[in-house]
C-alpha cells in the first residue's frame, strides 16, 4: 500500500528532543521506486540540458543559476504528467543527477577558462579529466560524513536550498501545501522577471540613491546596498535571524569598518599586493572597487581558517570515519561504537556504499590523479606529480566538510573562494619544485580545477542527501548514480567549453565573459613569473575567525558574510527578521510553528519562481532580446525599488500570520 503522507513531519527542520525519531514521509521499512529506467533517464537528460545551459550562460553573458530548483519543478510536473506512480522517490533521484550539472559547471567554469585566458594550450581530455575525476573525489569524500551532517546534525544547520527543493517535491505529489507553493512562486518569479528583463525597478538599492550618500560614499568609503530579489528574501527567511544575523555581522564589519579605515590610513597610497600593475591609489578607488581588490580577501583568509578550526573541531567525526573503514576491513563492527556508524544499519534509508568500496574508490581515483599529472601533460616530472596529488588529496578532503558546512548554513558554497586559496597555495609549491611560466600556470589551473570541482560536486551533494533524508530515499542509490551524473556532467561542460573557445574565445573584442576564470588568471600570473599573494589581508581573516571561534561566535559564517557581497547579505537579514517575527507573535506554539511552516513554503516559492525566471531571463538575454528600459531604471529605478520589496515583506508577513495551528488560513 502506498503511503500517502505528503507533507514533511513536524519535526523535519528542528532540533529532536531526547529519544525522538524522525521518520521520513516514505516508509524506511519497504522498498519504494526510486531508480527506474525513467527516472535515470529524465535525471541524465536534464545533466545534458542544464550542464549545457549553465556552461553557455554562465560564460557567454556572465550569469550562472543553480539548476537543482528548476530540475525539480521539471520532474514534479513531469511525472505528474505521465501518472507515474510512486513519482516523489523517483523524482528525489532525477533532482539528484541531474544536480550534478551545476555543481561540475561551477567547478569547470570558476577555473578552466583561465587556462585559454593565459594562452596555455589544453585539450579535451584534460578538461574532461579534471571535471571527472574532481567530481569523483567529491562524492567519495563526502559519502563518511552523510550521516554526520543529515541525521546527527539535524536541525541544526537550516539546509536552505534543500528545503526550498524538498517542498518543492513533497508538494508535487498533492501536500497541502502546494497552493501556497505555486502562488509565491508565481508571485515572487513575476517580481523577479520584472527586475531581471524589463528594468521595472533596481535589483539593489544602495545608500548612494541619496546626493549625500554618494558623497560618503566618495570621501569616506561608507556604501550600504540591499539586493531586493524575491529569491533571496526567501532564502533568508529559511536561514533564520541567528545565521542571517552573524552573516550579515560580517558585511558590516567590512563594509563599514575595514574599508573606511582603509582610505583613512592608505588612501593616498598605491598598493599592489599581487604584482597586477594596479595604479590607483585607495582614495580613487570605489567602495565596490576596495572590496573586490582588497577587503574580499579578509574574508577568503577568514573562510580557510574557520574551515581548518571546524576540521579540527571536527577531528573526532572524521577519525570516526577512519577508524570505520579500518574496521570493516577487519570484520564486523561493533553497533554504536563509534559517531557515524548508525544503530540501524539495516534500515534501507540508512544504507550507504559500502566504507571498503569508498575506501578503495579513493585509492583508485587518488592514481588516476596521479596518472592523469604524470602522464597527461600536466607537469613535468614523477616528483611533480605527486605533489600535484598531495595538494588535491590534502586540500581536497579537508575543505569537503568546508564545503558542505557552508551549504548547510547559507545555501551558498565559497568554492571561488577555497579554490583561489588553493590556486595560491599550489603556484608556490609548484614554483618551489620547479614549475613556472606558462607549464606551471596550466598545472596550478587543472590542480585547482580538480579541488574546485570536488568541493562544488560535494557542497551540492550534500544537498541532495539531505532532501534524500527528509523524505525517505536510499542514500546508496542517490550516491551511485551521482558518479554516473557527474561524468555526463562532465563530459557535456568540457565539450561545450570547446565550441564556445572556437566561436568566441575568451580573449579579445568579443571574448566571452567567464568572470570567475579571468579572476583566477589575474591571480595566478603574477604568481608564476615572481608575483606574490595578500597574505596580509589573508592573516588579518584568519585573526578574525580565530577571535570569533575564541568567543564561540560561529566563524564560518561570519567570514562568509565577509567574503559575499553586502547587497547579497542584508537581505537575508530581513528574511530572518521575518521569520522570527512570524513565529513568536503567540504564546500558543502550535500556532507558531503552523505559520513558521506557511513562512517556509512562501519562501520557498520566492526561491522556486526566481531560480526559475532567472534561467528565462538569462536565456532572452541571450538571444538578443532587450526589453530592458535603461533610461527608466537609471532615472526611477533605485528610488521606487523599496515600494515594491516593503510589499513582498508585507505579503510574507500578512500570509504567513493567517493560519491556525492546523496550518490552515483563519
Amino acid at each position: 500500500m502506498e503511503d500517502k503522507r505528503n507533507t514533511l513531519p513536524e519535526n523535519a527542520q528542528r532540533e529532536l528532543k531526547p529519544g525522538e525519531e524522525y521518520k521520513p514521509l516514505l516508509d524506511s521499512g519497504r522498498q519504494w521506486a526510486e531508480v527506474t529506467p525513467y527516472s535515470v533517464f529524465i535525471g541524465l537528460l536534464m545533466v545534458v540540458i542544464f550542464s549545457a545551459a549553465a556552461a553557455y550562460l554562465g560564460l557567454r553573458v556572465g550569469q550562472v543559476f543553480e539548476a537543482a530548483i528548476p530540475i525539480a519543478i521539471i520532474a514534479v510536473g513531469l511525472t505528474s504528467a505521465l501518472g507515474k506512480k510512486e513519482g516523489l522517490g523517483q523524482n528525489v533521484i532525477i533532482q539528484s543527477i541531474g544536480g550534478c550539472s551545476g555543481a561540475v559547471v561551477a567547478g569547470a567554469i570558476f577555473t578552466l577558462p583561465a587556462i585559454y585566458i593565459l594562452g596555455v594550450e589544453v585539450n579535451f581530455t584534460q578538461m574532461f579529466l579534471s571535471s571527472l575525476l574532481g567530481g569523483v573525489l567529491g562524492i567519495l569524500f563526502l559519502i563518511p560524513f552523510r550521516k554526520y551532517f543529515v541525521k546527527e546534525m539535524h536541525g541544526k544547520y537550516p539546509f536552505p536550498e534543500a528545503t526550498a527543493t524538498t517542498q518543492i517535491l513533497v508538494s508535487g505529489e498533492g501536500g497541502k501545501g502546494a497552493g501556497t507553493l505555486l502562488v509565491s512562486g508565481l508571485i515572487g518569479g513575476l517580481y523577479d522577471f520584472l527586475v531581471s528583463t524589463f528594468g521595472t525597478w533596481a535589483d539593489t538599492v544602495s545608500t548612494t540613491v541619496m546626493g549625500i550618500g554618494q558623497t560618503i560614499a566618495d570621501k569616506a568609503k561608507v556604501l550600504l546596498k540591499i539586493n531586493t530579489s524575491a529569491a533571496v528574501l526567501g532564502l533568508g527567511y529559511i536561514i533564520g535571524l541567528k545565521y542571517a544575523f552573524v552573516i550579515c555581522c560580517g558585511s558590516l564589519l567590512v563594509w563599514l569598518v575595514i574599508i573606511p579605515l582603509m582610505n583613512i590610513l592608505w588612501g593616498g597610497q598605491v598598493i599592489d599586493l599581487m604584482n597586477t600593475g594596479v595604479t590607483a591609489t585607495i582614495g580613487e578607488m570605489s567602495p565596490d572597487q576596495i572590496f573586490k581588490d582588497y577587503a574580499r580577501h579578509i574574508g577568503i583568509g577568514g573562510i580557510a581558517t574557520a574551515g581548518i578550526i571546524g576540521i579540527i573541531k571536527s577531528f573526532g567525526v572524521i577519525k570516526s570515519a577512519v577508524g570505520l573503514a579500518v574496521r570493516e576491513f577487519k570484520g564486523p563492527t561493533k553497533s554504536g561504537d563509534n559517531a557515524i556508524q548508525s544503530e540501524t544499519k539495516d534500515l534501507r534509508t540508512d544504507e550507504d556504499i559500502p566504507m571498503k568500496t569508498i575506501v578503495f574508490g579513493i585509492v583508485i581515483a587518488l592514481l588516476a590523479v596521479f596518472a592523469f599529472f604524470a602522464f597527461g601533460g600536466v607537469v613535468n616530472n614523477i616528483w611533480q606529480a605527486i605533489v600535484g596529488l598531495l595538494i588535491v588529496g590534502i586540500i581536497s578532503f579537508l575543505f569537503t566538510t568546508v564545503a558542505a558546512n557552508a551549504i548547510a548554513i547559507v545555501g551558498t558554497n565559497p568554492v571561488s573562494g577555497m579554490t583561489l586559496m588553493t590556486l595560491i597555495i599550489a603556484s608556490l609549491i609548484l614554483v618551489a619544485v620547479g614549475l613556472k611560466g606558462n607549464a606551471g600556470m596550466a598545472a596550478a589551473l587543472i590542480i585547482g580545477g580538480v579541488v574546485c570541482t570536488a568541493l562544488s560536486v560535494a557542497g551540492s551533494f550534500i544537498t541532495d542527501l539531505k532532501i534524500g533524508y527528509w523524505i525517505g530515499s536510499t542514500p546508496k542509490k542517490q550516491e551511485g548514480w551521482k558518479f554516473v551524473g557527474v561524468a555526463v556532467a562532465a563530459a557535456t561542460v568540457c565539450g561545450v567549453m570547446l565550441v564556445l573557445n572556437k566561436t568566441y574565445g575568451f580573449v579579445g573584442d568579443q571574448a566571452l565573459v567567464a568572470p570567475q576564470a579571468n579572476a583566477m588568471a589575474a591571480v595566478i600570473q603574477p604568481m608564476m613569473n615572481g608575483g606574490g599573494a595578500p597574505w596580509l589581508l589573508y592573516g588579518i581573516g584568519a585573526v578574525i575567525a580565530t577571535l570569533l571561534t575564541i568567543f564561540k561566535v560561529p566563524a564560518l559564517a561570519f567570514a562568509l558574510g565577509m567574503f559575499i557581497p553586502i547587497d547579497l547579505n542584508l537581505p537575508l537579514l530581513v528574511g530572518g527578521a521575518i521569520s522570527w517575527y512570524v513565529s513568536t507573535r503567540t504564546k500558543d506554539k502550535e500556532v507558531n510553528d503552523a505559520r513558521q511552516n506557511k513562512g517556509t513554503l512562501i519562501a520557498s516559492g520566492f526561491i522556486a519562481g526566481g531560480a526559475l525566471m532567472g534561467v528565462v531571463s538569462a536565456l532572452l538575454k541571450f538571444f538578443n532580446v532587450d526589453w530592458f528600459m535603461s533610461g527608466w531604471n537609471a532615472a526611477y529605478g533605485e528610488a521606487i525599488a523599496i515600494v515594491p520589496f516593503v510589499a513582498l515583506i508585507a505579503y510574507m508577513i500578512i500570509s504567513s500570520m493567517k493560519v491556525n495551528n492546523n496550518g490552515k488560513d483563519n
